[in-house]
């Protein structure tokens, strides 16, 4: 089963990188088995085409605008996914949005799409991540280790250093 975990999101725009973010957490506080691909894809739109041809398991993180607390963690799995795309939650979906209708039209889809965000304070110029976004990431880093267990795949916590 090929798996990708992809990261996307500006990192100078406060919590919009969240999803790299999150996706460095996740690289760095876990052992991933062999056959799971963590990507950063920034804010990359159809260069994404190649690495998310053939997915069988696409785990997206990223800021998600559903007028929640900031810092709150949004999970979205099977029919909730397509109605995240039409309601524009996040400001990468487009080309993400794009970049999944090709694999589509190419016939090459992900078998299975999950979304773990976060509501974001902030998309102001800057580097960090607000203090309700940066206290809350490890929990997203944990939903997403559990939606990848949920299907069976195993992430290790990696030893203290």
């Amino acid at each position: 089963m090929r798996t990708v975990v992809l990261g996307i999101g500006n990192t100078i725009l406060s919590d919009d990188g969240l999803g790299v973010h999150a996706a460095e957490a996740l690289r760095e506080a876990y052992e991933l088995p062999e056959s799971i691909e963590v990507i950063d894809g920034g804010t990359a739109g159809m260069e994404l085409l190649g690495p998310l041809s053939g997915v069988d398991l696409l785990l997206v993180l990223d800021a998600v605008k559903a007028k929640r607390a900031p810092g709150t963690v949004i999970c979205l799995t099977g029919k909730e996914v397509p109605v995240f795309f039409r309601a524009k939650l996040s400001p990468h979906q487009v080309s993400l949005c794009d970049v999944l209708a090709s694999l589509e039209f190419a016939g090459d889809p992900p078998r299975e799409l999950v979304l773990v965000g976060m509501e974001p304070a902030s998309f102001e110029l800057g580097t960090e991540l607000t203090p309700a976004v940066a206290a809350n990431l490890p929990a997203l880093v944990c939903a997403a280790v559990q939606e990848l267990a949920a299907r069976g795949i195993a992430a290790r916590p990696r030893e203290a250093a």
